[in-house]
């Protein structure tokens, strides 16, 4: 099929190419019916240039539909060459003063939190860089797409609505200009007639709804039997389910499927399959079938390739219609003309309705492509912007309709243009005075809210998911009048009020469809059955909470407006409570000679609701009518006197009584549902139209009324009338053996009652109800959060209300109460209550939970006896009420309150007969304390002829009245000030009683005062000191009892650190051991210390005693005793890798002998240092293996370790580890034979190490030889000379014991499987191989990092790396004995050959290719294999001597073959001296035998710098590797930082102080040494320039370099587009910190395949850079993700912290973020030191949730 399309479709593409332009242009403008011939050419050139085949060739399409259609108009609209008629359009534009640029997902967007008018005007990163908010407080986001920038918009900022680039097109703007007038007559008219009928075909064809056939103008004559399968997107179905779905129906394979999903997702629809129309329509029904199970199945059309071909077009015409209009003003403004034209059909019939009403039937792409259209044109033209605003609020309730039961997110819909009109308040204010949008809205509103029980409240009952998703949406209307009301109108027109009240009024409607919603009834006797429905009505709740707060702003900015609707609003409550009151019946209440009549009602038995919201709207204006004073300008239009105060206060005294009935235990029954709902009543998010205004109502209600009436009443609501009404009925109540329960339930009601009455009282911080301002109330909002406890930013944020633009308006007052303290590494800024506002803190204050307001208890006193003062918390003295709530205050002065008081006191005093609790007597005492700070500031502010009515002082010093007597109030507080059973409240009691004596004294204020007052005083004072001393002995003996048992506790603790020393010594990373050697060993200082040679420093041998962590038995380490062993963690690492792209091909086949200098992977090990038994450990991690295996059967979860891979925890301290580490003795003094006088020098020790490998090799190849003649063979040998004392035979007896050599073996093949990913095998020659290296790459890592870090080679090292150090040398060392000794022979003799070339090794790396420490490792761990069968004398040590001698010659060749010799203008030409001399002379040779390729010779000072530079992380590695394979304990002067101890490395190294000096000495052989190794071809590549080597000394490697500013991540990420799905934009960009390379993470397009499983970019990224391991930023999460192998990641803490000290993971708040460098070098540390999967492990165990986490698909 395809080969026969080829030629046909290359014959078509050449005719197309073949037309031109310009000549159809021509065509056009001598046509008479224009419309007619544009058609014609459509019909016939779109099919031919779109669809032609089952994918799509997008680049071919564009540029053919450019040369053909649209090169075409261009031409026609220009009059001339496109190419020069849009720069002469571009010229004659004025640019516009306005940036609109539109926002691409994930791109940063800012809004000015002191300038924006609301947090929808925002600014892209250009445009903000260059304004003048970049220096205020801003917020910065990452937009979700579709938005555009406001720069310019006058209307969205307060102050600089321009940036610089803006600014400069503003100067010379006109009044209103008409933009047509830049273009000529002609122009107008051809732009005029190809805009209408170009915009009407796109909007014709895109609404088209057959599926086969096109309109008629559009028809094609022949008709081809070729159509699609479309498939659509929709929000209902996953991404799994679609692939799995078209695996089945178009047969294709997974990664096929992936690309189609993804499509679908991005562009809304795809095609999946392409041919006649049978053959789709199969395809199609198996899709429908296999989908429409659960849900409504996906939409697939089966549509004729012609119909798609003309909808691509459409969108190409309508993006390129968008692409004109931006030459030129004119043309824009002529496309809007064209679009909001009248049609014949009248209303909606202009194409740009007829588009927006067909918005859910188009697919996302159309969508978004017309949306861009409307942005660019409609919105951008600020005279059509109006235009289209008024058919945008003409359609809205069909348009939101639309939105409602479309399936797409509100993102892709048109209703979500609203944010772009409504927030203009201009057109906000034009659209609710002309089109009366505010009714319009809250009508489409409730249409959608349909459900209404009987008196009309809206019911959620039985919510089905599908309610559910139409509820979601439906609250998006909520957002719109949101949007409407967020700028409050400044002067008001009589239309605008007329409008305004209007929606008032349908807002009335609303709440009064929410007054008393969800009712609910006391469960008793068993508990509910159902949990109710309470989210919904919550949900709705808090999305008006703005909405409300805002309706009050606005009717407070006009007086009339105010008037009207508290009328209203009263009216509307009348009605509510007008069908409730019936059946009630009226009861009489008395007290204390008061009486009153209300109805009888009790919280506990009738329905109660929490949802009040039209008395609470009351409240908000009742308020308002007090802060504007209008209550006191015109009383006489207010209805104030119709009012009827129990009525207000009825239902939020209700609500309030059953809050604290649930806190007293007797909703039980009721369930979750009910807790959620007081939870959410009282929460920082509802509060402030809920509870607060609960709490306002009654006020305003007892503000009204007699307080003794008021308080009968609530009485009676909490149902404890009885309780003080009768005389004595808490004593009757306690003899009788009353129910515990209900006893508690009464105490818990009055403590409630007590504490209502108090913050009645004391609540008067919201403006209008006291004498305060805004800032006022907030501060002491902060301070009552800091009196808890010391608070970071985003914490008191969070408890502070929000305002409808997300403000606190907590940065301006914050600086006045409170300090700020700075972070340190971790944990973040913290706030702390300036001690000057403590005297501000009120115990009872209303916002506190019960936990909150105990914790505040106690840190207030607890600051008290800090400062030494008593512990009293009085109440704050607190500012006067407003006029109109003024006589709230007598409550406090009532007979009912001071009878309430009375008994509760007079039961504190005869404290056994009654039931009574602590809390009540404490509310009680601040009541007392208030009212006594009320009366004082009453007295303070008196003016002359004014009487003081607040009496309390008099009223609570008088007894009680003739029949009972009872004590006065003051008498009984003064016998309970020595009550010892109230030692807490004594304090406050004194204060009271201090108090009560000032005010007195204030009233009485006359020079004579009665006698017996001042003896009341003086007795006070006396029992006072009495009370002091007694207190102060009380406290002395307290205290040494205290330290006697602090002292006894150390006793023991030491007492146990004796006995368990080894224990403490290794579980403690005690930072000051050194190696256990140094602290004990009798060696004399002064003696130069040698760590190899025959000259090495005899150390004598220290016992090692360990302890088992698991069966805590101690055991001596010796050779033949059983193996103790150390948990390690061995794992593959890039960390010093210089070429992070090798990779190792077949890692069967790959010889890992020598190591290439750039370190691309080493294996690093390390150990958390703990100890066990072999046996011990073995039988531990059996039990693991089995847990596991009996885990998997019940349920597969990862963990975080992998026992499959041999991962365990350390049982200690559950580090991650998955091998262990044998504890061996010092190896190599086990081997060493006795030293003879005389040892070789290394010419003489080369040439018999020669002679024995030769021999060696020759006996390999016999016995490789089959064994015919026996004869020849024995002749051979003889031939053979072997050197003196060589016993090739000789097999050595292996020293250890057989559970050490497992060990041995265990942890040799575990460092094998995991360094080169094979599987384990102990017999491969490679092990021993992988073993050196990991002891070689571990010292480098480790010489790297105390280089970084600037710290001394031998300075404390913490104990876990000495430990692993020392066993991993060690082991390495002794690993050979359980290696066959052949094989480690030949290796030994192939590395050696790479440095004394002999003839049977051909193709060894050259000298440039060798790591050296790696190759000094492996020679001298493998020396022994070699020199165990040689007893001609020569020593171990010599040995290692001239190894190291010969490797560091090589060495010091490598470094002058590739230092750079660029002279750095310090060429000293003084004498130079010896060390200077002999490089030169050096040089030279190297000079003559690289055929003079060498560069020019540098200055002798220059070379002996870079050589010494070069040579000392070499000379570091050795010294820890020699120290640790001997236990020669380091030289002092090295333990010191500072200098860089070249001089004593050298003498600790046995090497000569001029390093040169080495090849002096042995010049006979160096000299052809050196010459064979220039000879090699590869040194002549690299010096001819054609090929790279490493240069010394290496660069350390470091993560990469952050920016400073978070948002210039945010920047590139918005711009990184994914690699694979052609330039979409990546969803989760995150970025590799330690190559910088961008990823496309958590995405199918991005999923590739890695040892046969899909991972994530990420994952797949770890193992080409980290080689497993992988260090990452997630950039718009702003989050560090750790990523160790497919299974194992965390989260970490970012190192980019606000101004607040505190990190924002998933940039929910907005702060600026900076970088912090020490939290980035904390990372860098954790990936230096080979920590980052040990930080995973931690993670994972401290955290579950973690463990959940697919990490591999990121």
């Amino acid at each position: 099929m395809a080969s026969e399309l080829e030629p046909e479709v290359q014959a078509i593409d050449r005719s197309l190419l073949e037309c031109s332009a310009e000549e159809i242009a021509g065509k056009w403008l001598q046509a008479t019916d224009l419309t007619r011939e544009l058609y014609q050419h459509l019909a016939h050139y779109v099919p031919k240039i779109y669809c032609r085949g089952p994918n799509p060739f997008p680049q071919k399409e564009d540029m053919l539909a450019q040369h053909v259609l649209l090169g075409p108009m261009e031409w026609y609209l220009c009059g001339e060459d496109p190419a020069f008629g849009f720069p002469k359009l571009e010229q004659a534009n004025k640019p516009s003063h306005l940036c609109g640029r539109v926002f691409k997902v994930g791109e940063p967007t800012y809004s000015c939190r002191d300038c924006a008018v609301d947090p929808t005007c925002v600014l892209c990163m250009e445009c903000f860089l260059g304004s003048i908010h970049r220096d205020h407080r801003y917020r910065m986001t990452t937009s979700g797409g579709g938005g555009f920038c406001d720069c310019g918009d006058t209307e969205a900022w307060k102050e600089g609505p321009y940036c610089q680039k803006h600014e400069l097109n503003t100067s010379e703007i006109e009044e209103e200009e008409d933009p047509l007038v830049h273009l000529s007559e002609d122009v107008i008219a051809r732009t005029y007639n190809i805009f209408a009928i170009m915009f009407r075909y796109a909007v014709e064809i895109l609404t088209w709804e057959k599926e086969s056939e096109l309109p008629e103008d559009l028809a094609m004559v022949e008709k081809s039997d070729t159509y699609y399968c479309m498939l659509f997107n929709d929000e209902v179905h996953t991404y799994e389910q679609v692939i799995y779905t078209l695996q089945k129906a178009v047969n294709c394979t997974q990664k096929e499927a992936i690309g189609f999903a993804t499509t679908v997702d991005r562009d809304g629809r795809r095609s999946v399959r392409y041919g006649d129309f049978q053959y789709c329509e199969q395809a199609k029904s198996v899709i429908v079938r296999n989908t429409s199970r659960q849900t409504k199945p996906l939409k697939v059309q089966v549509m004729h390739s012609s119909i798609v071909a003309h909808q691509n077009f459409g969108l190409k015409l309508l993006s390129w219609l968008g692409s004109i209009i931006g030459y030129s003003d004119g043309l824009r403004r002529i496309l809007c003309q064209v679009g909001l034209q009248e049609g014949p059909d009248g209303e909606n019939s202009s194409l740009v309705d007829r588009l927006m009403l067909s918005d859910s039937k188009l697919w996302k792409g159309a969508r978004s492509v017309y949306h861009q259209l409307f942005m660019s044109s409609l919105l951008m033209d600020l005279k059509y912007k109006k235009l289209f605003a008024v058919r945008f609020a003409k359609n809205y309730e069909r348009l939101q309709s639309d939105y409602v039961t479309d399936d797409h997110d509100r993102e892709f819909s048109v209703a979500d243009l609203s944010v772009q009109i409504f927030t203009v308040p201009s057109l906000a204010r034009m659209l609710i005075t002309e089109e009366n949008l505010m009714s319009i809205i809250i009508k489409t509103f409730m249409d959608h809210l349909r459900h209404r029980d009987a008196q009309g409240r809206f019911q959620f009952e039985r919510y089905t998911a599908l309610q559910a998703f139409k509820f979601r949406r439906v609250q998006s209307l909520i957002l719109d009048l949101k949007y409407v009301l967020i700028s409050k109108p400044t002067e008001w027109s009589e239309e605008l009020r007329q409008k305004f009240l209007e929606g008032f009024d349908a807002f009335l409607e609303l709440l009064k469809c929410m007054q008393g919603m969800d009712p609910i009834t006391r469960q008793v006797g068993q508990h509910i059955e159902m949990e109710p429905e309470w989210e919904a009505a919550f949900t709705l709740q808090m999305k008006l909470t703005h909405v409300i707060s805002m309706m009050l702003d606005w009717c407070a900015s006009d007086e009339k407006v105010l008037i009207e609707a508290y009328k209203k609003c009263l009216a509307v409550l009348m009605q509510c409570h007008g069908g409730y009151t019936d059946g009630e019946q009226p009861i009489t209440l008395s007290i204390c000679g008061h009486s009153v009549e209300t109805i009888r009602y009790c919280v506990s038995q009738e329905k109660v609701s929490i949802h009040l919201p039209v008395s609470r709207l009351l409240a908000g204006l009742h308020v308002l009518l007090s802060k504007s004073e209008v209550a006191y300008k015109f009383p006489e239009l207010l209805p104030l006197s119709e009012l009827s105060p129990p009525m207000l206060i009825e239902h939020p005294l209700r609500c309030l009584v059953l809050c604290a009935q649930v806190h007293a235990g007797m909703w039980r029954r009721n369930g979750f549902s009910l807790v959620n709902q007081i939870y959410y009543y009282h929460n920082v998010k509802c509060r402030r139209e809920m509870f607060d205004k609960d709490v306002v109502m009654l006020q305003t209600g007892v503000s009204m009324m007699d307080p003794n009436h008021f308080l009968m009443i609530m009485l009676s609501r909490f149902e404890l009338y009885q309780i003080f009404s009768t005389p004595d009925y808490g004593k009757r109540f306690s003899s009788e053996i009353t129910h515990k329960d209900v006893v508690q339930q009464n105490n818990t009601l009055i403590e409630e009652m007590l504490y209502l009455i108090i913050m009645l009282v004391g609540e008067r911080f919201s403006p209008g109800v006291g004498q305060v301002n805004a800032t006022d109330e907030i501060k002491r909002e902060i301070i009552h959060q800091l009196s808890i406890k010391p608070m970071a930013h985003s914490e008191l944020v969070k408890s502070l209300p929000e305002d409808e633009n997300k403000e606190t308006g907590m940065e301006s007052v914050i600086e006045a109460v409170a300090h700020f303290k700075k972070p340190g590494l971790t944990g973040r800024g913290m706030y702390e209550l300036k001690p000057e506002c403590a005297k501000e803190f009120n115990l009872y204050f209303y916002h506190f939970s019960r936990a909150e307001q105990s914790k505040a208890e106690e840190a207030q006193r607890k600051l008290k006896r800090q400062n030494r003062e008593d512990t009293a918390l009085p109440p704050p003295v607190l500012p006067p009420f407003c006029p109109l709530f003024a006589s709230l205050v007598n409550i406090l002065q009532s007979d009912v309150m001071l009878c309430i008081m009375g008994t509760i006191l007079q039961w504190a005093v005869e404290h056994n007969g009654y039931a009574w609790s602590e809390s009540m007597l404490q509310r009680v005492l601040h009541l007392i304390g208030m009212a006594l700070q009320e009366e004082k500031q009453h007295l303070e502010n008196v003016t002359e002829e004014h009487v003081v009515t607040f009496t309390f002082t008099q009223k609570i010093s008088k007894p009680g009245e003739a029949p009972k007597n009872s004590p006065s109030i003051l008498a009984m507080l003064e016998t309970l000030q020595n009550a010892p059973y109230l030692e807490v409240h004594k304090d406050m009691i004194r204060w009271i009683l201090k108090t009560f004596n000032a005010v007195k004294k204030m009233r009485e204020s006359s020079p004579t005062s009665p006698v017996a007052e001042t003896e009341g005083t003086i007795m006070e004072e006396t029992s006072r000191d009495k009370d002091k001393a007694e207190r102060k002995r009380k406290a002395e003996i307290a205290r040494l009892r205290r330290e006697k048992i602090m002292a006894q506790m150390s006793e023991m603790q030491r007492h146990f650190i004796d006995e368990n020393k080894e224990l403490f010594q290794q579980t403690l990373e005690l930072d000051a051991s050194t190696s256990a050697v140094l602290d004990n060993s009798p060696v004399a200082s002064d003696m130069t210390l040698t760590a190899l040679g025959p000259a090495q420093t005899q150390v004598p041998e220290q016992r090692q005693f360990v302890t088992c962590i698991l069966c805590q038995e101690e055991q001596e380490v010796k050779v033949e005793s059983r193996a103790m062993v150390l948990a390690a963690f061995v794992q593959r690492s890039t960390v010093l890798s210089k070429n992070r792209s090798k990779f190792i091909q077949d890692p069967e086949k790959y010889d890992p002998l020598f190591m290439h200098p750039d370190l691309s992977c080493g294996t690093h090990t390390s150990s958390c240092g703990h100890i066990m038994h072999a046996h011990c450990w073995q039988r531990y991690f059996d039990s693991v293996q089995a847990k596991e295996q009996r885990r998997q059967q019940r349920l597969r979860l990862h963990t975080s370790y992998d026992v499959e891979n041999g991962e365990f925890l350390c049982p200690l301290c559950e580090c991650l580890s998955n091998t262990v580490i044998p504890l061996l003795l010092p190896p190599r003094n086990i081997f060493n034979k006795l030293n003879f006088s005389d040892q070789p020098n290394l010419t003489q020790w080369i040439r018999t190490i020669s002679q024995q490998i030769k021999a060696l090799q020759f006996l390999r190849k016999e016995e490789s030889t089959p064994n015919n003649a026996s004869t020849k063979n024995s002749e051979n040998v003889d031939e053979l000379q072997l050197p003196e004392g060589f016993r090739p035979d000789f097999r050595p007896k292996n020293p250890y014991s057989e559970s050490i050599k497992e060990m041995l073996t265990t942890f040799g093949t575990a460092t094998y499987k995991v360094g080169l990913k094979v599987h384990p095998n102990e017999e491969d020659p490679r092990v021993p191989i992988m073993c050196w290296g990991s002891c070689a790459y571990t010292i480098q890592s480790i010489e790297r990092i105390l280089s970084d870090e600037d710290k001394p080679l031998f300075g404390p090292l913490p104990c876990r790396l000495d430990d692993c150090l020392r066993s991993l040398t060690r082991f390495a060392a002794a690993h050979w004995t359980v290696a066959s000794v052949s094989v480690v022979q030949g290796h030994f003799c192939k590395l050696f050959a790479s440095l004394v070339p002999n003839d049977s090794h051909e193709e060894l790396p050259c000298i440039l290719d060798i790591d050296m420490f790696h190759l000094l490792v492996g020679l001298v761990l493998a020396f022994p294999a070699l020199q165990c069968q040689d007893f001609s004398g020569i020593s171990l040590g010599t040995g290692d001597l001239h190894i190291f001698h010969l490797v560091t010659m090589a060495h010091i060749i490598q470094i002058l073959l590739t230092s750079c010799t660029e002279e750095n203008g310090m060429d000293q030409e003084n004498p130079t001296c010896e060390e200077e001399s002999a490089v030169l002379a050096l040089y030279k040779t190297l000079h003559q035998y690289t055929g003079s390729a060498l560069k020019e010779i540098p200055s002798g000072w220059h070379l002996w710098r870079s050589v010494r530079a070069g040579i000392m992380p070499f000379l570091k590695c050795s010294a820890l590797f020699f120290h640790y394979l001997n236990g020669v304990p380091s030289p002092p002067d090295i333990q010191v930082p500072g200098t860089s101890h070249f001089e004593h490395l050298c003498n600790y190294l046995s090497l000569p102080n001029n390093l040169i000096c080495l090849f002096q000495e042995n010049s006979e052989i160096m000299n052809s040494l050196i010459e064979s190794w220039c000879r090699n071809s590869e040194v002549k590549r690299y010096l001819e320039g054609e090929r790279d080597a490493i240069r010394y000394p290496r660069e350390s490697n470091k993560l990469i370099n952050l920016p400073e500013d978070y948002s210039s991540l945010i920047n590139q990420a918005s711009n990184f587009s994914c690699p694979k799905s052609g330039g979409d934009k990546s969803r989760a960009p995150t970025l590799c910190l330690v190559c910088g390379s961008l990823l496309c993470s958590q995405s199918y397009c991005c999923q590739t395949e890695l040892e046969g499983e899909d991972v994530g970019a990420c994952t797949a990224h770890t193992y080409s850079c980290g080689s497993g391991v992988g260090i990452f930023l997630r950039v718009r999460e702003c989050q560090v993700l750790f990523l160790a192998g497919k299974t194992k990641g965390c989260f970490y803490s970012p190192p980019y912290l606000d101004d607040y000290g505190e990190t924002d993971q998933g940039l929910r708040r907005g702060n600026p973020l900076h970088l912090c460098k020490e939290r980035f070098k904390k990372i860098q540390k954790l990936w230096h030191q080979h920590s980052v999967t040990e930080e995973i492990g931690h993670a994972q165990e401290a955290n579950q949730t973690l463990v959940g986490i697919d990490w591999q698909h990121l």
